[in-house]
């Protein structure tokens, strides 16, 4: 069974940082795009930043460039999210997920070509 699961998530304050993990499991993800999205209530879900398989490229939302930094392990399946000088505006549940066709900048940005999502962890920015 394929699963992500996120964790690392939790109540900070504004400028504050904290630093998300997703672990994967079922099958191999070091071919694929790994991306984090989030989505904060009454919202749709808006992309945070994705990764490519190797690691050496990266694309953020400009919401979060310069602050959120995501990087990969594929010998531990794990994709991470360091977030700094967080805002309350962070606040929302985060995704993350693997795109498992096209590269780093095919349709990255639309949470509808990705295959596999994880259960999502909650992330409280208090001002």
């Amino acid at each position: 069974q394929v699963q992500l699961v996120e964790s690392g998530g939790g109540l900070v304050q504004a400028g504050g940082s904290l630093r998300l993990s997703c672990a994967a499991s079922g099958r191999t993800f070091s071919s694929d795009v790994m991306g984090w999205f989030r989505q904060a209530p009454g919202k749709e879900r808006e992309f945070v930043a994705a990764i490519s398989w190797s690691g050496s490229s990266t694309v953020y939302a400009d919401s979060v460039k310069g602050r959120f930094t995501i990087f990969r392990d594929n010998a531990k399946n794990t994709v991470y999210l360091q977030m700094n000088s967080l805002k309350p505006e962070d606040t929302a549940v985060y995704y993350c997920a693997a795109k498992t066709s096209g590269g780093l900048y095919s349709r990255t940005r639309y949470y509808t070509a990705y295959d596999y999502w994880g259960q999502g962890t909650q992330v409280t920015v208090s001002s």
